[in-house]
C-alpha cells in the first residue's frame, strides 16, 4: 500500500548479474578474486534486492569453493612432508600453527 502523497515506487530495470563459471571449476586464486569482487559489490550497495541476493548466493558458493580447496591443501600437507635426506614423515598441522 502507498501512503497518500508519496510517489509510486519504481522497479529498477537493472539486470541480474550474469552468473560466472561454475565455482567447482575455478582455481583457488580465481575463486578468491571473484569472491573479493562480489563482497565489494555487495558492500557498495545500491543493487536491487534480486541482484543482491544473487550476488550473496554466488559469494557463498565461492567461499565454499575456497574453503574446500584450502582444506584439501591442508590435508595434503599434513599427510606427507619430505624431510632432509628423503625421509617422508606425517606432519599434523593445526589452524593455529604459524610458520
Amino acid at each position: 500500500m502507498r501512503r497518500q502523497g508519496s510517489p509510486p515506487r519504481t522497479v529498477s530495470a537493472e539486470p541480474l548479474p550474469a552468473p560466472g563459471p561454475d565455482p567447482a571449476t575455478l582455481s583457488f586464486d580465481e575463486a578468491l578474486a571473484e569472491l573479493q569482487q562480489t563482497v565489494a559489490a555487495l558492500e557498495a550497495g545500491g543493487a536491487p534486492l534480486e541482484a543482491s541476493l544473487a550476488l550473496y548466493e554466488r559469494g557463498v558458493a565461492l567461499h565454499e569453493r575456497c574453503a574446500a580447496l584450502l582444506a584439501d591443501a591442508e590435508l595434503r600437507v599434513s599427510r606427507l612432508v619430505e624431510r632432509a635426506g628423503g625421509a617422508i614423515e606425517a606432519l599434523e598441522i593445526k589452524a593455529t600453527d604459524e610458520g
